[in-house]
């Protein structure tokens, strides 16, 4: 895998735009913490849904039996009783991102009305959030960068992952276990920033 990310270094290194994305990600002055992270939460889940619904025909239960990312790398899913559950990659982020928009619409949660309060481990849910969030990308990564590249969709991915990886490195949302398998990318795309 790391190999096709190599070998496709003139890919890897385009995306779509080259603001500075460091800027991008910090904190604005006079700005909530809770908010920021929850409006960027809000509009990776729109960028990434919609990414990964552009290439649902490709990525199929009979294409991707399970989720995986480079490496042996596989998620499996974890249900409301702790079961883990092996399943599809398309499953598997069905599941991801149904749990996700799960939490978004919760008032509770994500509230939306002027003076609401954030939740007692609001940080350690947006840390969940990122986590499947990064795991999608990283399954696009390992098993379709090939048709990523074929659509012309590759300046697009490079530019939603390395924004993703600078705003949770900014913010502290993965573990460096958590983004290892794609630390050569991680890296590449960041000498490009």
């Amino acid at each position: 895998c790391l190999h096709l990310f190599k070998s496709c270094c003139q890919y890897v290194c385009q995306r779509i735009t080259h603001t500075d994305m460091f800027a991008l990600t910090a904190l604005p002055p006079g700005v909530d913490k809770a908010e920021w992270l929850a409006s960027n939460t809000v509009a990776f889940f729109k960028h990434i849904n919609l990414f990964s619904s552009a290439l649902s025909e490709i990525c199929t239960p009979s294409t991707c039996p399970s989720a995986c990312g480079p490496g042996n790398t596989v998620y499996v899913w974890t249900d409301d009783h702790g079961r883990k559950l092996k399943c599809s990659a398309p499953l598997y982020f069905d599941y991801a991102m149904s749990y996700i928009q799960e939490l978004l619409t919760d008032e509770d949660v994500f509230p939306t009305k002027a003076g609401s309060v954030f939740p007692t481990g609001f940080v350690f849910l947006v840390q969940k959030v990122f986590l499947l969030f990064f795991r999608t990308l990283a399954h696009i990564y390992g098993s379709h960068y090939r048709e990523t590249l074929a659509l012309g969709l590759h300046p697009h991915l490079n530019t939603l992952f390395t924004h993703l990886t600078l705003f949770c490195r900014q913010h502290a949302l993965l573990e460096p276990e958590d983004t290892e398998p794609l630390q050569d990318l991680i890296t590449a795309l960041g000498r490009q920033g």
